[in-house]
């Protein structure tokens, strides 16, 4: 039994599974380092993420044959003038919107409470089952609503908190960009023979899943957000850039992000003008459609090769256990383990078909046999 693979798996998960309750007990010890990891992870997440959509533009930079130094300093001075374009022409349009909204709040949250009231009322003239299902339904999208608004100066005052962090993005974006080539070497270096090549293969996998995923996500999003903002603005919806911000944001998450994004928006909408309702619904039914058939398979193809309700199971999980930001990681994170189980299943049948092959090969194995 000891050396069938489904016992030393087995026990392989137990191991690890009291390491980390051993871990849990004991993380009073390691409080500093998990104080200095949470400190940096952030911005290095950040700077990673920046690093995937800065590399295309480096190596088109240095096929024209511009040095290592000179492709990143045009790469930061591009990020910078992006920024300060940002501050000076989308931010005071963007501070404006919100400080609309915060002060409408107070109104937003009493008519939508009427909304509420009113489909309540009707709900007499429907058939017992289809009433119950619409009053859950409008039950929890007033716990959300009210949640948002309730927790919206705690957001704003951990957006600012955060800033604080962000010091070190640029350092880890600089030094990604200027010796990324360098790193999987020096992974790899403590490693011999096969092995070595496994622990390549391995991380050449991850960095492409990775560079697929967050250099197409991003494509699709600045598309969509594009496409909304001018749907927005062209029906005269309210908070038209604040809401397709919130949409480029929340379409880094596969599936569930659009309609994320179309729920504030229906309901700023439905307090507006009914009929805006309408058409924003069509808007994002028309953008959702250029999505999924046009823009998604021309940029990311099947790069993730992951499973609809997989990515959905995925999403609902990361939310239950980290909020938000966990949701935006889930996909990603999800995919990299995928790509770690895939090369290590892959290296173990290598393993395993080498060593029957060595066998079969062996003069005495037929000596045996005889």
């Amino acid at each position: 039994m000891l050396n069938k693979a489904w016992f030393r798996t087995g026990i392989a998960i137990l191991l690890t599974f009291l390491i980390i309750k051993v871990f849990i007990e004991i993380n009073h010890i390691f409080y500093p380092i998990i104080i200095i990891v949470q400190s940096i992870l952030l911005p290095l997440l950040l700077g990673g993420f920046l690093f995937y959509i800065c590399l295309p533009f480096q190596k088109m930079l240095e096929k024209r044959k511009i040095p290592r130094w000179g492709s990143i300093s045009i790469i930061v001075v591009a990020l910078i003038l992006v920024i300060s374009i940002f501050i000076s022409i989308v931010a005071p349009v963007l501070t404006d919107q919100i400080n609309n909204l915060i002060k409408n709040s107070p109104y937003i949250q009493r008519e939508f409470q009427h909304a509420v009231d009113y489909a309540l009322q009707q709900r007499d003239r429907l058939p017992e089952n289809i009433s119950q299902k619409i009053n859950d339904s409008i039950s929890s999208i007033s716990g959300i609503m009210t949640n948002m608004l309730s927790n919206m100066f705690s957001y704003i005052s951990s957006i600012v908190s955060t800033l604080f962090l962000l010091i070190l993005v640029p350092f880890f974006l600089i030094y990604m960009l200027k010796d990324h080539e360098k790193f999987i070497p020096f992974i790899a270096k403590p490693f011999k023979g096969r092995t070595k090549w496994f622990v390549v293969n391995l991380f050449k996998d991850i960095n492409h899943t990775l560079q697929s995923y967050i250099q197409g996500q991003v494509t699709v999003s600045l598309i969509l957000g594009v496409l909304l903002y001018l749907g927005y603005t062209l029906v005269g919806l309210d908070y038209a850039l604040l809401l397709a911000l919130l949409a480029l944001i929340t379409n880094m998450i596969p599936f569930l992000g659009p309609w994320l994004a179309f729920l504030p928006a229906a309901i700023i909408a439905l307090i507006q003008d009914p009929m805006m309702l309408v058409w924003v619904s069509i808007i994002t039914l028309i953008c959702q459609q250029l999505e999924g058939n046009v823009i998604t398979p021309n940029v990311m193809g099947k790069s993730l090769n992951v499973h609809p309700l997989t990515i959905i199971t995925v999403i609902l999980a990361a939310g239950n256990l980290g909020g938000f930001v966990a949701i935006l990681v889930a996909v990603p994170t999800y995919a990299v383990i995928k790509t770690i189980v895939r090369n290590v299943y892959t290296h173990r049948q290598s393993i395993s078909s080498t060593a029957s092959r060595t066998v079969a090969d062996d003069p005495r194995t037929d000596n045996n046999l005889k």
